[in-house]
């Protein structure tokens, strides 16, 4: 298979997976197992064009975020606590991520950690849907900092490959009592730093290798698969919101429970 229509297939499946409670990170692993290459190499392009995919949500929330910016200018209770908020979640990934960045790097070239993450994670889905309480909606600036904090907690479970930035995120507030589209809405803008950061870092590593065109991929793969994430993103997005309001988050759990089998059994098969 082609470099470009397997960089096509990899953005397709980003796009389809970053904000669903399924991880964008251990299907694209996944994925590029099962066409054939080695996961350490595309670590990159994977990480990468994961950011086109956040850049969807700053298309779509647009008027949120100026509306944000604007409130930061004249002082708004709900523009301060929004800000502060998404600060606050965001803070323990990045202290981790720094602090953890060899252990997460050699997971992320572990396709039998995502299968068997992919079915526990979908399995803890399943007995926080029915065990939480969430409270009444609400806004992103008017949730509790502890709770804020708590959710940033909550994404650190998604180093682990296959447990899910936005699962995590949404389970984790979800069992401290917010409600589903608050909860849901505010994973949509902690990816927002959380993955700049992760994307800027990437780059920066592995800039030589980039520019020289050393490794399996380069700038025109990465290129074509951010651009299909991004489109893709843009219609996933539309229709979460909707969804996980009238149907809540267990099918995306035996969707990964499912997906979980069917990976171990053919990873096993595969030799891992």
């Amino acid at each position: 298979m082609s470099l470009t229509l397997s960089a096509i297939i990899l953005g397709v499946v980003e796009g389809l997976t970053e904000f669903l409670p399924v991880s964008s990170t251990g299907h694209l692993i996944l994925a590029t197992k099962l066409l054939g290459y080695d996961p350490g190499p595309w670590e990159v392009f994977n990480i990468v064009i994961q950011l086109p995919a956040i850049m969807a949500v700053v298309v779509l929330y647009w008027r949120t975020i100026w509306a944000v910016v604007v409130g930061l200018l004249k002082g708004e209770a709900a523009a301060v606590g929004f800000v502060r908020n998404v600060a606050v979640a965001f803070l323990p990934a990045a202290v981790l991520g720094v602090l953890l960045k060899k252990r997460i790097d050699a997971l992320l070239e572990s396709p039998l950690v995502v299968a068997w993450a992919l079915l526990i994670g979908g399995i803890a889905i399943l007995v926080i849907e029915r065990l939480a309480r969430p409270g009444k909606q609400t806004g992103v600036g008017q949730l509790p900092a502890r709770q804020a904090f708590g959710v940033g907690l909550a994404q650190c479970l998604a180093m682990i490959p296959g447990v899910s930035r936005s699962g995590a995120t949404i389970m984790g507030a979800l069992a401290m009592g917010v409600e589903r589209r608050t909860a849901a809405e505010f994973s949509f803008f902690l990816a927002i730093p959380t993955m700049f950061g992760a994307t800027a870092k990437q780059l920066w590593d592995h800039r030589h290798e980039l520019a020289s065109h050393a490794g399996p991929v380069g700038l025109p793969e990465i290129a074509i698969g951010s651009v299909v994430s991004f489109v893709v993103s843009l219609v996933v997005i539309k229709g979460f919101i909707g969804w996980i309001s009238r149907n809540g988050f267990a099918p995306f759990a035996l969707y990964r429970i499912f997906a979980g089998m069917v990976a171990i059994t053919l990873l096993m098969r595969m030799g891992g």
